[in-house]
């Protein structure tokens, strides 16, 4: 079946299109695909302007003669002859031709990558990283190919960055997030500390709000596959106190979060599909590797309210097949 999202979130521890401006007077001369979505696609879709070539990650497996396409956004009034909702054959190379608002035709190919059949999330060793526009790092390879996000666009009104880059050897790098004080601006916001975290997502600046960071993530990646682990290398030292966001002592002490859920999408509605989810509370100096089970389908009694989803919507065993 087809997993439309995966989203991950690491506690204390989107489509891709091209970069170019069609900006012009008078009729539009642009016949290029902007972004592109097709069924049990897996990753971010390659866009190449240049030379009219759209290249889809496939999962090993998957039927490539009956290919959905579920989304395609062309230039400023352009056409296809292909649409949202067709299918097309992906065991070869498909070709499309779009024609521009002032009638230039360009034809354009689709092809499929196939995917090992035990697919991983883009950059997933978090090793590439690459400098924002305000001078501070953010994980993936530029601004517009990444699939991860931080809350850094929101702590940073505060001065305060919470999630970075640390370099562990040559060539591997990791994450390091720490829980910050935000001092006076902070007290004054109702946001008395920052806390690092790295998903898979998107920081959405038009919902930026310093008391509220999580208003402005908008979390989830395309992803196809049945995983059986989370595996992850990481280290973890609990603050001395664990407070809330007034700054009030809490009854319990500090903890990190590590999970991975994976959600089917359908109809407006939202199911949950798996659960992989690591809570560690105590000490850990040094780097280690840790694994957690997934589990598909409703999570029982034995497990914490806290891993189950709000809704208490579970995909079926007809929608899991």
């Amino acid at each position: 079946m087809k997993i439309k999202y995966i989203w991950m979130l690491f506690f204390g521890a989107l489509f891709l299109s091209s970069c170019i401006r069609e900006d012009y007077f008078g009729e539009s001369e642009y016949a290029n695909i902007k972004n592109i979505v097709v069924s049990n696609q897996s990753g971010n879709a390659i866009i190449n302007n240049e030379n009219a070539l759209v290249v889809v990650e496939i999962p090993a497996g998957v039927d490539l003669s009956k290919i959905k396409i579920e989304t395609l956004e062309l230039s400023s009034f352009a056409k296809s002859d292909v649409n949202t909702g067709d299918f097309i054959n992906l065991n070869e190379e498909v070709k499309i031709n779009i024609i521009s608002e002032n009638g230039t035709s360009r034809q354009w190919t689709i092809k499929a990558d196939v995917a090992s059949a035990t697919p991983q999330l883009d950059n997933y060793d978090l090793n590439l990283w690459y400098m924002t526009a305000t001078n501070y790092e953010e994980p993936g390879e530029s601004a517009a190919n990444t699939i991860w996000g931080t809350r850094n666009r929101g702590t940073q009104l505060l001065n305060k960055l919470a999630t970075k880059p640390i370099n562990l050897s040559a060539g591997n790098r990791a994450a390091q997030m720490e829980t910050l004080n935000n001092g006076p601006l902070g007290n004054i916001f109702g946001a008395p500390i920052s806390a690092g975290s790295i998903f898979t997502g998107f920081f959405n600046p038009d919902k930026i709000d310093p008391v509220n960071p999580e208003a402005a993530i908008e979390f989830g990646t395309l992803f196809s596959g049945r995983p059986e682990k989370l595996q992850f290398k990481y280290n973890y030292e609990p603050g001395a106190v664990n407070k809330d966001k007034q700054g009030n002592v809490l009854a319990y002490g500090d903890a990190c979060d590590i999970y991975a859920i994976l959600e089917v999408h359908k109809d407006g509605v939202v199911k949950r599909l798996a659960t992989a989810w690591f809570r560690g509370e105590d000490l850990q100096n040094q780097l280690i590797i840790k694994e957690v089970v997934f589990t598909y389908g409703p999570l029982d009694s034995s497990f914490p309210a806290y891993m189950k989803p709000k809704n208490n919507l579970y995909v079926d065993a007809a929608e899991a097949a």
